[in-house]
């Protein structure tokens, strides 16, 4: 390891997770330099095969290497690859301008004994530890997405990070709500410079305000303690256009057989009820009626108005990895497992007390012929056409999981991301790097979305008191 490194720069070692999880991480580093040890593409090399996310991630990896170090000898390789020659994009990065750095001499005698040096992690431990003692002048830090690997890096002293690149926010309760309270003279204020009319059995109202300012596309604004809901329809920043939320709280408003308990869910119809928004988000705790409200909304507008062709339901399964091939079967019987959530609401909003056995069945048959259940490994390449797509556990995607899914939209097609962030499944995903709080953050400006978080669950008082308690 007799590389000169640049001065006044850090080192980056980067372990392996880091680079599976984003293989544009090799350009997030700007002016500092990288270093990758040899036991990384060993374990690359090893995880290179298949079809998954993870595969195609190292895969990338490999060829952003492979073009790296096109018609460079060994020396040049030595004294460190420019990274600016080829960026993310496959053309000059101007913020990209440190190096990347191999390693060319392994030693493991800094490491305690208690770390056997043939473990990968250790290794890569052994590695930082010598680099630090080689470059006294240069800290040294270790990237990781393994927390274990960060606390043993610390107790030996070794300074280590997380990867925070693909991080959408610093804290998550900035994320956006999708909803804002106004001020209780809001009316009073306003009454001189407020427009209102009717177009189409909705009531408008345009008016200038400073709070126009911090309004977003389908932002729902409502008065505490009033019947007034509203839905922002326009903002320019300092006027406002407002539309009339639609009460489905009321029972000649119901929707599938099902009304609204709270506002959030009241907001979150009126947006999945919308033709004019093509993408729609809703968080929330477990009971709050995430999925329920977004199949009942599906089914009215799939069976009822005929606006789409089919419902297509999807997750990812995440208890068996990514591979849902060692269940027998068709892919709509192999996802059944993880769709038992979704099924629950399913019997629940196509059920009737006073039906007839036959007549539930039949009932059942036809909703079923409606709806599809599809595994999100064969979502990519393909386009669907005028769906009503619903993708569950959403919280647990990656931000380019998301948006391979969400650019197989084609014309008409409606996508709906449900998700509780406070329960993530996927290793290495928090709640401010999930990809269904990127896409919150993203769309939040886009006219054609909408987001609401949901924050009272309605299913029990028994259900209700354990969140609460345990």
């Amino acid at each position: 390891m007799n590389q000169s490194l640049s001065n006044n720069k850090k080192l980056f070692v980067l372990d392996t997770n880091v680079l599976m999880h984003d293989p544009a991480s090799l350009f997030r580093f700007k002016e500092h330099d990288i270093f990758i040890p040899m036991i990384v593409l060993e374990e690359l090399d090893n995880s290179k095969k298949g079809l998954s996310e993870v595969s195609r991630n190292v895969r990338q990896v490999s060829r952003f290497l492979d073009d790296l170090i096109q018609g460079l000898d060994e020396k040049e390789i030595h004294k460190g690859i420019f990274l600016s020659q080829l960026g993310h994009t496959g053309q000059l990065d101007s913020e990209c301008r440190g190096r990347l750095f191999f390693e060319v001499q392994r030693t493991n005698s800094l490491l305690p004994d208690s770390l056997p040096g043939d473990i990968a992690d250790n290794s890569i431990l052994g590695t930082v530890l010598a680099l630090s003692h080689e470059h006294t002048e240069t800290q040294v830090v270790l990237v990781s997405k393994d927390i274990n690997l960060r606390i043993k890096a610390t107790v030996l002293g070794i300074h280590a990070e997380d990867y925070h690149s693909d991080q959408v926010l610093d804290d998550i309760d900035l994320l956006y709500s999708g909803t804002a309270s106004l001020p209780k003279m809001f009316w009073e204020n306003h009454s001189k410079s407020t427009k209102s009319w009717q177009d189409q059995n909705q009531t408008f109202y345009e008016l200038e305000s400073s709070l126009a300012a911090d309004w977003y596309p389908n932002e729902f604004l409502y008065i505490q303690d009033s019947d007034f809901e509203a839905i922002v329809h326009s903002s320019d920043g300092t006027t406002g256009t407002l539309r009339l939320a639609y009460d489905f709280r009321k029972k000649n408003h119901s929707v599938w057989g099902i009304n609204a308990r709270n506002r959030e869910q009241n907001f979150a119809l009126n947006m999945l009820l919308d033709p004019e928004i093509d993408f729609v988000t809703l968080l929330g705790t477990a009971g709050t009626g995430k999925t329920l409200l977004a199949l009942a909304a599906g089914l009215e507008q799939t069976l009822e108005q005929k606006i789409y062709r089919e419902i297509i339901m999807t997750r990812e399964t995440i208890p068996v990895g990514e591979d849902i091939g060692f269940l027998p079967g068709t892919e709509e019987e192999k996802m059944a497992p993880w769709m038992g959530a979704l099924l629950d609401n399913l019997e629940l909003l196509s059920g009737d007390q006073e039906s007839r056995d036959w007549e539930k069945t039949a009932t059942n048959t036809l909703i079923l012929n409606r709806i599809k259940i599809r595994s999100l490994n064969f979502m990519r390449g393909r386009t669907f056409l005028n769906r009503y797509i619903i993708l569950d556990e959403a919280q647990n995607l990656t931000s380019k999981q998301m948006k391979t899914l969400i650019t197989r939209a084609g014309p008409g097609t409606k996508i709906v991301c449900i998700g509780n962030i406070g329960q993530i499944d996927t290793p290495y995903l928090t709640a401010t790097t999930s990809g269904l709080t990127y896409v919150v953050d993203r769309f939040k400006s886009w006219g054609y979305g909408g987001h609401v978080t949901l924050r009272r669950g309605e299913r029990s008082r028994l259900a209700d008191f354990a969140s609460e308690t345990l």
